[in-house]
């Protein structure tokens, strides 16, 4: 993973169930926008060749449509990516890739954590707590467990 990796947590989400079919909040919306906007901003990101990533669950999907459209992206989904699945099998697929584009995983809660803290503590228990729609950046040469370096942390309270 010569190429950054950015991890967001989806916008805030309603109540409801079943679970995948939760979906954003007003509030969650504008979230989702906002970081949008931040990220289009950016001139220190490759955006044009950036790989945009999302859960399957209608939250996080959501999420992702607003920052494909502040960005000019289309939303790939990625099975992998639920609540319930496990940062060792992301990382597992994310070595299995080619590392030559940047990657942007909007997922949830606890697996933005945990991810976040496999890659760089080497311990998924001791990853960071995620806003709704903050963004981890990592950097590191191999997408494995304890190799990566965070280098910055934003949820949309920082952009105000």
């Amino acid at each position: 993973m010569t190429e950054p990796l950015l991890i967001m947590r989806h916008g805030e989400a309603g109540w409801g169930s079943p679970d995948p079919a939760r979906e954003l909040t007003a509030r969650g919306a504008d979230e989702a926008a906002r970081m949008g906007t931040w990220l289009a901003g950016r001139d220190d990101l490759a955006l044009d060749r950036l790989r945009l990533l999302a859960s399957p669950y209608r939250r996080a999907q959501q999420t992702a449509e607003r920052l494909g459209e502040a960005l000019g992206l289309s939303v790939e989904t990625l099975e992998r990516i639920t609540p319930d699945d496990s940062p060792e099998a992301v990382v597992e697929w994310l070595l299995a890739q080619d590392g030559d584009r940047p990657l942007l995983l909007v997922s949830h809660m606890p697996l933005v954590g945990g991810l976040t803290g496999l890659l760089v503590d080497g311990r998924a228990d001791r990853g960071p707590g995620f806003p709704t729609a903050a963004i981890a950046e990592l950097d590191a040469e191999v997408p494995a467990a304890g190799c990566a370096r965070l280098t910055r942390f934003t949820a949309p309270a920082d952009l105000v």
